[in-house]
Parts: structure tokens; sequence; C-alpha cells
């Protein structure tokens, strides 16, 4: 049995409401030959056994371009209806480099996604959602594979991380979705709420 640790999160940029809310965000998935190349990595990575954390798994694996937070049933309603409104063609995407955030405290271990469109999607979804969100002040386009808790030995750990050549893996994306996550002790669940197709 699953146990979860969702709580009633409130999005301070949205209309306050009581309905029990949904933790959502907005994301493009991936193709299964990325997600193959990305859980190569993550397998090169735990054989080495040089940091302790937790791994993305290969399902949930994807890019978010926007995270929402906790909001109810009738604002995704509107978040859908304005999604609906986005037309693009679609994304011609590429694996990039592996990297983290920061080296001092290498919390997050990602993988880029490269792609002409995707920061032009992303703001088109910033300006839909538009007096419901904020907009992203920094948005980077990132697959998360491994969430670090520690690393033992730091030299060793980024000596070895910057031998990690990724394969440019290429795939086209012709939508994205809005997805619920629900978090447990044994990691998050993701759900797809609805997919929007480029057209």
């Amino acid at each position: 049995m699953k146990i979860s640790l969702d709580k009633n999160l409130e999005n301070p940029n949205f209309e306050k409401s009581k309905e029990i809310s949904l933790r959502c965000f907005i994301a493009i998935d991936l193709s299964r030959e990325c997600r193959q190349e990305i859980k190569k990595i993550q397998d090169l990575l735990k054989k080495n056994n040089l940091f302790l954390g937790r791994f993305t798994e290969p399902e949930n694996l994807h890019l978010t371009l926007k995270f929402l937070g906790g909001i109810s049933e009738e604002q995704i309603l509107e978040v859908k209806k304005r999604l609906n409104e986005i037309k693009m063609p679609e994304l011609h995407c590429e694996i990039g480099e592996i990297g983290v955030f920061s080296k001092s405290l290498a919390k997050i271990i990602w993988v880029r996604l490269n792609g002409k469109g995707i920061f032009e999607l992303q703001k088109q979804i910033d300006q839909k959602l538009l007096g419901l969100f904020e907009k992203e002040k920094r948005f980077m386009s990132h697959i998360t594979i491994a969430r670090v808790k520690n690393v033992p030995d730091k030299p060793s750990f980024f000596e070895y991380f910057r031998s990690i050549r990724p394969k440019p893996i290429k795939f086209s994306v012709k939508s994205f979705v809005l997805k619920k996550s629900e978090l447990f002790l044994e990691g998050p669940t993701y759900t797809d709420l609805e997919e929007f197709y480029f057209g």
C-alpha cells in the first residue's frame, strides 16, 4: 500500500479555493529511445555508487514546462481551456549534456533537452496563464534524472560525472501534457489530466 505525502497546497497567485487541491504541472513527455538513453546514464551512476540519493523512475522522466502547485478542479478546467488555445508546429528535440545546478550542493542531476521551440512553447504557456500564475523567472530546459542527498567524495564524483557523454538522441514532440502529481514514500506518481496537441 502506498503512503501519501500530499497536502492540500494552494498557489498564492491563484484565487483561493476551499476545494481539495491537486498538485499539477505542465510537461513534455519523452520518447522511448530518450528514456532508454537516460536509463543507461542512471545505471552508470548507480554502478559507480558515488552518491546517495534517489533516481527518477524511467516512466516518470519528463521535461517540466511549468509547475502549477496545488489547484482545484475548477481551476484545472480554466487551465485546460487556456492551454487548448496554444498553436505551434511540432518540436524537434535532442538530448544534451548532463549537469547539476550547483557544484557546491549538487542536489539535482539533470540532462539538458535541446530544441528551438521549447522556449517558445514555455513562453506561450506563461502568456496564456497570465493572471492565474506568475511567469517563470528562470526556465531551463532540463530533465531531472536523480535527486542527491549526499556526495561522500565530491572530487571523484565530479571527475566521473564529467566523463559521461549522453548519446544525442533526437525525437519529435507533437503535444504537451497537464499532469497530476501524487507524492508517496516510494516516490511520486504522475497521471495525465489532458494532452494538448500542436496544430
